[in-house]
Parts: structure tokens; sequence; C-alpha cells
């Protein structure tokens, strides 16, 4: 099970991901109250391990902002909400290479396995990141999708897209969505939150945890 804990604002967030046993740091570039710096994100990277992926999110970027923004901040991927290019996740991936992250961020509605249908034809992206939004926020909202109405899509499209679920996830319901989406991934931001932009290190720890016990279940049980 790949784990992201995403918002991260400061360097021992950060490093309480990666003890926690997580895969994936996130940090956001777009407006929210977990929006950083590329100064900041700088300063933050150097003391990570190699291993750790570190995601910028970006929302309505284009090429070139991406590019300097994860170049200077010393970043290994990108993930991408409301892209107007089509091409963009192809021009990121000739770009920086075949080792670069990229994540495609879709929204949950009732046209899900039509948005699905549609990126299997583009393999420029590792992964396709399924969110909740509102009218307001394209993430980090904490609300959760309807996860029994999205398991069909989830597992229609298990061969041919890695699938990460996301929005509204918490230590209490993390087991929960993974047992019911069988996703590649989790990723959360909010729901290991003491406040917005600082993690609460109990509740990140919870949610690895969780998070491994309810993947492993799955693969115990389908032995």
């Amino acid at each position: 099970m790949w784990i992201k804990i995403c918002g991260n604002t400061n360097l021992e967030d950060a490093q309480l991901a990666v003890e926690a046993g997580a895969n994936a740091v996130g940090f956001v570039f777009a407006t929210s109250p977990r929006q950083v710096t590329i100064d900041t994100v700088s300063r933050i990277t150097p003391h990570l391990p190699e291993t750790i992926e570190k995601y910028g999110v970006f929302v309505d970027a284009g090429f070139d902002e991406i590019v300097r923004t994860v170049t200077d901040s010393g970043l290994t991927g990108a993930q991408l909400h409301s892209i107007d290019d089509p091409l963009l996740p192809s021009k990121l991936r000739a770009h920086f290479g075949p080792a670069f992250g990229i994540l495609r961020v879709i929204h949950y509605a009732q046209d899900l396995a039509t948005q699905l249908n549609a990126l299997r034809e583009n393999n420029a992206a590792d992964a396709v990141l399924i969110d909740s939004r509102t009218a307001t926020a394209v993430g980090g909202t904490g609300i959760r999708f309807d996860w029994q109405a999205a398991s069909r899509s989830f597992l229609d499209s298990a061969p041919r897209l890695r699938l990460i679920a996301a929005g509204g996830l918490n230590p209490q319901n993390v087991a929960e969505a993974i047992r019911l989406l069988d996703p590649w991934g989790v990723d959360v931001a909010s729901g290991v939150e003491s406040a917005p932009g600082r993690k609460d290190p109990a509740r990140v720890k919870a949610f690895v945890t969780a998070a491994k016990m309810a993947a492993n279940e799955i693969t115990v049980s389908s032995r």
C-alpha cells in the first residue's frame, strides 16, 4: 500500500511522515491553508531521505511554473489538479525522465468511470488520485466521496490504472476505504492534522499503521 502524507508545511511534519513509514510527502503550492513557498520547501527537502517521494501539488499551473518549482524545491514528482493542457503530463515526463512521479487528480462524480476511461489512453501519469471537492476547494476538504458507489469503478480500473483514494480519510476510516476500494494507494492531509498545516504525530502514525494493516489483510485473504 502506497501512502502519501500531504499538506506538509515544515520539516518536523515531513520527517514525521517518513518515520511513520509513509512512501511520499506532499507540499501544496496552490492557494490553501497549507500553501507553501519554494523557499520553504527548498529548506525542507535536503533533510529528507532520497527514498521518500516528494510531490508538489499544483492547481491550474503551467509547464514552466511546475518545472521551476520542482527544480528549485528539490521535488521528485508533481500532483496535477485542473490542468488545461492535456499534454502536460507527457511534457513533464519528457523533461524530467522516467523516474519523475506524476499524479493526475480527478474529483469523484457520477461520471467517474467515464473520467477513468479517458485517462487510460494517456500513460504519462504514474497514478490517478480520486479526491472530493467543494465549491471552493479542490483538495484537503476533509470530505469523503461515496466509496460504495465508487467501488465498481476502482475494481474495473485496477488492472490498467493505479488508483489512489483521497478525501476525508483519517486513522479511523482508512481501513474501511481500503476494504471497499482496494486502491493502489491512499493520500491524507487534514485527517492527520491538529490544525490546518500542522500534523498530529499520533494521528499520522495511526493512519499509516491502519492503512498497512488493512492492505495486508486484503493480501492475506486473497491468497
